[in-house]
């Protein structure tokens, strides 16, 4: 409690004082949400549909000298209020107060003592104060709510974050529209992708400017990727037990605001100039990498705000309308339904929760220029009630909107409620993070060869072939032949979320001691292997073995069907010291470390040539699912499985756990090499027949044993035997174009 102790120290807050509010002008046509520049002072709405009376509130200052000027808006239609005030101009603070019944046990926690948060504010002053006055209900010193949990009536004007009013953008008119076949995404945070990146400015290192710097964009460019996927970077509050123990929400997972790009992010510069500099800035980056030809897709969390539980504080939602935005027992309205883990979950049932969620979609794509969204938890933004939607309104409107159904919409297609697993049975065009790929390949590689090295076995290859092919098991169903498309699966091995590749192949257990929560937290369900120690070693058997490891899988998920995604750091072999739930780490636990080894360097040099094969022939970017057939006017199947003689796999084989060696031909349809994927999975080499293919003949291309990249020379008969190597996947080329 100390560190709520030192910020009620240094934050004097005063008795909330009532007085008579100025009149608003009233709008006579229609308003949109927000506070909106006119060519007179502004336009607001607000909806907050259980109220008596609701005040914006234009703040000046902070502390002892703060004026506030307080206007009453007018009720209209649904829950809106609405009123125009003259002389307002950008760079404004403000607020809501909200007038109402306090009945917590029915779910309606109006109190005007706390001026609260627009949620459709474009730009935040800061992030709250964690105060007891940032509680609508009454607290005492350790932040649990009192007994009797009435109304706390301290005003919360100098804790809680205010909107800010800011100009209008404008239309973004430059996207790259980068084709689904060709897109390979790379997960990155803002501050830990540049924040030891010594080759830019200092000031840069940890912002926004940063990732769109020169030598930013050079190393992605040269790695190979096409879309930066970037964590939260909507405006955030950190959970209270974070900010208590002098810890923060590093990831962002705790939204304050869904349109206001988080202050933190930013170069001081632009933090000193005020928040039009920090969106500014925000729009620069997005423009530098679309020039570059990199599209920005934003991991985005809808499915709950910063206000976690009922006795949670109250900064924006729970003040304005808390049984309207929130889902909650129909029974007892007071007590929020949670399939989130955080406390709270937005209620998708709700026309104004649909709305918030699309004009703030619309305006990152329209206003900022991003060209795609990465859904948290996405099974909570189709619920209804407990159940899941398919076709839920939400993902019918972003399908048919003309904004939103242009640009990548991708799920993380599970959430903590009841049925929360639902890899792909989402609708198109939205695709699905492939969670099965991701177990499916790391037990292949990882946990099943550590099981035969120590007496035990592995399992069937029928889940594998079927993951390398593109998942159609599960993408490949529906109405529309073809179903939502070998594109709709997101394929991963590693994300922020868990161990990263280096880590995966050294440790067999999680360590999170730095979280503070006696490694207690992140999952147990790694699917991961030492090698044979714990960590760091210097014996290079076991180092060898852990690299050969990662160039299995990172050759695994670039050649799979469907769209790969790679977790910044896993090509420079970024090491989290065995911690898989660094949420809350914003230091060198979470921060890339460009100061690179020769085997760093050479893994980056290794998945940058296979993500340069992936883009150079089309015979690794599928456009539809295989059939096993021969196309017309081709010679041979669009795929096939063979065993180690080259001949069609029996289907007995596909059921025997011994039987870990497959070959999988791919045809080029003419228009590309074929392309030739011997796998072997067992920790011994094998002697294999190549097939016959067209009757031309096989060189191979590379070699999961190879440290980097090198030309071969070799060069095989239709029909030849060869020795492959242990734990290994090996590409070769026939018929070259």
């Amino acid at each position: 409690m100390e560190g709520v102790t030192t910020l009620q120290s240094t934050t004097q807050v005063s008795r909330y004082t009532a007085r008579k509010p100025e009149p608003s002008l009233p709008l006579t046509g229609p308003c949109r949400l927000g506070v909106h520049l006119t060519g007179h002072g502004v336009d607001v709405a607000v909806f907050a549909s259980h109220a008596t009376a609701v005040e914006i509130c234009f703040v000046d200052g902070f502390g002892p000298h703060t004026s506030e000027r307080r206007y009453n808006l007018n009720k209209t239609f649904h829950g809106r209020w609405s009123g125009r005030i003259p002389g307002i101009r950008a760079g404004q603070a403000y607020g809501f107060r909200v007038h109402g019944r306090w009945d917590p046990e029915h779910g309606l926690r109006h109190n005007p003592a706390k001026l609260l948060l627009d949620p459709y504010a474009r730009a935040v002053t800061r992030e709250p104060i964690l105060h007891p006055a940032l509680f609508s209900h009454a607290v005492d010193a350790d932040l649990n709510p009192e007994p009797s949990f009435g109304a706390d009536d301290r005003d919360s004007a100098d804790v809680n974050a205010l909107g800010v009013v800011v100009d209008e953008p404008g239309v973004v008119d430059h996207h790259p529209y980068i084709s689904w076949d060709r897109t390979v995404i790379y997960e990155a945070h803002v501050v830990g992708l540049t924040k030891q990146l010594e080759a830019i400015p200092e000031e840069l290192r940890g912002t926004y400017a940063g990732v769109a710097h020169p030598v930013t964009i050079d190393y992605l460019k040269s790695l190979g990727v096409t879309a930066i996927e970037l964590l939260p970077i909507h405006s955030k509050m950190s959970e209270p037990f974070l900010t208590m123990q002098n810890k923060e929400n590093y990831w962002g997972y705790s939204t304050l605001n869904f349109f206001a790009p988080e202050p933190s992010y930013a170069m001081q510069s632009s933090i000193d100039a005020g928040p039009q500099a920090i969106i500014d800035e925000v729009r620069g980056m997005v423009k530098l990498l679309h020039e570059a030809g990199i599209e920005v897709i934003l991991d985005v969390v809808y499915n709950h705000t910063a206000e976690a539980g009922g006795d949670g504080p109250t900064v924006s939602f729970r003040g304005l309308d808390n049984s309207m935005y929130y889902r909650h027992n129909s029974s007892r309205p007071g007590q929020l339904v949670d399939s989130t883990g955080t406390g709270n979950s937005l209620d998708f049932r709700r026309h104004p929760v649909i709305q918030l969620t699309l004009d703030s979609l619309r305006y990152w794509v329209e206003q900022i220029g991003v060209d795609g969204f990465r859904f948290d938890l996405a099974v909570t933004l189709a619920r209804e009630g407990n159940s899941f939607n398919h076709n839920h309104p939400l993902y019918v409107a972003m399908a048919t909107d003309p904004v939103l159904s242009r640009v990548k919409l991708i799920n993380e297609p599970w959430d903590m409620g009841h049925g929360g697993w639902r890899t792909g049975q989402f609708p198109a065009p939205t695709a699905d993070w492939n969670d099965r790929f991701r177990d499916t390949l790391r037990s292949f590689w990882i946990t099943e060869p550590a099981s035969i090295l120590h007496g035990g076995h592995g399992g069937d290859q029928r889940d594998l072939a079927t993951r390398l092919a593109g998942s159609a098991d599960l993408f490949g169903h529906g109405r529309v032949p073809g179903g939502r498309g070998v594109h709709s699966t997101i394929n991963f091995i590693t994300a922020h979320d868990g161990f990263t590749m280096h880590d995966l192949t050294a440790y067999n257990h999680k360590h999170n001691e730095a979280n503070g929560e006696n490694n207690r937290d992140g999952t147990d369900n790694n699917r991961s292997w030492n090698h044979g120690a714990e960590g760091e070693t210097s014996d290079e058997t076991i180092l060898s073995a852990r690299r050969t490891s990662m160039r299995n899988l990172f050759a695994s998920l670039v050649f799979a069907g469907g769209t790969p995604m790679i977790a910044a750091g896993d090509e420079i072999m970024k090491t989290q010291h065995g911690n898989n739930n660094a949420y809350c780490q914003n230091s060198q636990i979470s921060w890339l470390d460009w100061n690179l080894d020769d085997d760093q360097r050479n893994m980056r040099d290794t998945v940058s040539y296979l993500l340069r094969l992936r883009r150079d022939h089309s015979v690794f970017r599928p456009k539809s699912f295989y059939t096993g057939a021969i196309a017309k006017g081709d010679s041979i199947k669009d795929i096939e499985w063979l065993d180690h003689t080259g001949h069609l796999i029996p289907d007995f084989k596909w059921f025997d756990p011994n039987v870990r060696l497959l070959q999988a031909m791919r045809s080029g349809f003419g228009q590309d090499a074929d392309a030739l994927i011997v796998i072997n999975g067992n920790p011994t080499s094998r002697v294999v027949t190549l097939p016959e293919g067209r009757g031309t003949p096989f060189s191979i291309e590379w070699c999961s044993h190879w440290e980097k990249p090198r030309r071969s020379t070799e060069v095989y008969a239709p029909g030849a035997i060869t020795r492959i190597e242990p734990l290994s996947f090996t590409l070769f080329f026939a018929n070259p174009r």
